[in-house]
């Protein structure tokens, strides 16, 4: 997809993956998505993207076939978004931010924000994306997410905050 009237005038991988994934709020975006949220106002609350920034990048995502819309009320019409194959694809790369930012960007008395679960084994996988037990990659689906107090608490002050600012 073109954004702002350019494409990448490239075969380089990385130029045209960042052409659909290359801004801060598309990867909170799918955060929110590998996360479980699949509404406006709950990936809006997460993100704390305005209205008019969310539409636009999951217009974008769409556009790009990394998400799908589906209806979940039909008065007012509402939709949910759900990832797509290639948006599921993507979770690598989430995975490999999370595992960066837990080792480079954190402060040294900050807990890790998300621990994952193999579901098959019951056992903690860690930051490289291979259960410790099992020996296999796990994907997404595979894993239970258990956030730290602190990330919990955050999440829920967000909402919180946003409830009380809607009155």
């Amino acid at each position: 997809m073109k954004r702002n009237g350019k494409s990448a005038d490239t075969v380089c991988p990385v130029a045209r993956s960042t052409e659909v994934v290359g801004d801060r709020w598309t990867v909170l975006v799918l955060r929110e998505l590998y996360m479980g949220a699949s509404r406006f106002e709950e990936i809006q609350i997460q993100t704390e993207a305005t209205p008019q920034m969310l539409a636009t990048r999951l217009k974008s995502l769409e556009a790009d076939g990394m998400v799908e819309r589906h209806p979940y009320n039909e008065k007012p019409l509402r939709y949910e978004y759900r990832l797509t194959e290639k948006g599921k694809a993507f979770y690598p790369v989430i995975q490999a931010l999370r595992a960066w930012g837990e080792t480079w960007v954190k402060r040294e008395d900050e807990e890790i924000a998300v621990r994952f679960t193999h579901r098959v084994c019951g056992h903690e996988v860690g930051l490289d994306g291979m259960c410790p037990v099992c020996g296999v990659p796990v994907e997404r689906r595979d894993l239970d997410a258990t956030l730290s107090a602190t990330f919990a608490r955050e999440r829920e002050e967000r909402r919180e905050a946003f409830k009380a600012a809607k009155g």
